[in-house]
C-alpha cells in the first residue's frame, strides 16, 4: 500500500519537498513566507503575490498584549518546562473576536461574490455591499469595528495600496472597500475597516482557500506569541497579572 503525498517524502540521504530537493533547491533560496504560500496552494507564488502576502503575516504578527498574549504568557508561568504549551495556549484563543475574523471576513466575502455577478462600477459595487451587509441583519459585520482603531486601522490602507501596485487586487478587497464606503450610511455609523478583516480579503484574492485563512493568522501570530514568550523570560508580567487578579477577588453570593 503507498500514500500519495505532494507535500513531501524523504530516504537515507534527502529530502524531496514540494518535488524540490531540500536542500539543493530551497534552503536558502526561498523565503518562508514563500514556502507556505508554495505549501497551500502547490504553486510558486508570483513577487507580487509574495510581497502581499509576506505583508498580511506582518500585520498579522502582533498587537499587543491581546487575550491570546496574555494566554500565552500565563501558561509558561504556569508551566515553564512547556513552550509548546505557552503557543498552544495562545493559538487556542483565535477565535471569532481575534485572527478568527480574518477568516470569517474571506468567507463572508466570498459567499456575496458567490450569490451575485461581478460588479463593473463603483457604483454596482456600493450597491452590492448594500446588500452584504444587509444580510447580515442582527449580526457584526465581519471586518468592521475595532477595539482599538475607531477612526482607521493604520494596516487597512497598506495592505490595499500593496495589493494595487503588485496588481493583485482583487473582487474581495474591492468588496471590501466598498462595505467600507456604504457602511455609515447603511448602519447608521462610522466603523473602520479592521486588520484581521482585509488581511482575510487580500488572502482570497491571492486564491487560497477560505477555509484556511484563519491558519494563516495563527501562522503570523506564531511569531508574535514567540516574541512575548521571549519577553516574558525576559521582563515577566504574568505573575503580576495573576497577583493582581488573585488579590482582588472577591467572593459574591450566588443570586
Amino acid at each position: 500500500m503507498t500514500y500519495p503525498t505532494s507535500i513531501g517524502t524523504s530516504d537515507a540521504t534527502t529530502i524531496s519537498l514540494l518535488g524540490q530537493n531540500l536542500t539543493e533547491d530551497l534552503m536558502g533560496k526561498v523565503g518562508f513566507g514563500e514556502l507556505a504560500f508554495w505549501l497551500v496552494t502547490q504553486r510558486r507564488p508570483s513577487a507580487g503575490e509574495a510581497k502581499l502576502f509576506e505583508a498580511v503575516l506582518v500585520a498579522l504578527a502582533d498587537h499587543g498584549f491581546t487575550p491570546t498574549a496574555i494566554a500565552a504568557r500565563m501558561t509558561l508561568l504556569s508551566a515553564p518546562e512547556s513552550i509548546q504549551g505557552a503557543l498552544a495556549a495562545g493559538l487556542l484563543g483565535g477565535g471569532s473576536r481575534f485572527l478568527g475574523v480574518t477568516e470569517d471576513t474571506g468567507r463572508f466575502l466570498a459567499d456575496v461574490l458567490k450569490a451575485n455577478p461581478t460588479p463593473a462600477t463603483d457604483d454596482d459595487w456600493d450597491a452590492l455591499a448594500r446588500v452584504a451587509i444587509a444580510s447580515r441583519t442582527g449580526k457584526f459585520v465581519p471586518g468592521l469595528g475595532h477595539p482599538v482603531h475607531k477612526q482607521q486601522d493604520p494596516r487597512t490602507p497598506v495592505i490595499i495600496r500593496i495589493a494595487q501596485e503588485e496588481a493583485v487586487y482583487g473582487p474581495h478587497l474591492a468588496l471590501f472597500e466598498a462595505i467600507g464606503r456604504v457602511a455609515p450610511e447603511v448602519l447608521g455609523r462610522a466603523l473602520p475597516l479592521n486588520g484581521a478583516g482585509v488581511c482575510g480579503a487580500a488572502l482570497a484574492d491571492l486564491g487560497l482557500p477560505v477555509e484556511l485563512l484563519r491558519g494563516f493568522a495563527l501562522l503570523a501570530r506564531t511569531a508574535g506569541l514567540l516574541g512575548h514568550l521571549a519577553e516574558e523570560l525576559r521582563q515577566p508580567i504574568a505573575g503580576d497579572i495573576y497577583q493582581s487578579v488573585d488579590r482582588n477577588a472577591r467572593y459574591v453570593a450566588p443570586q
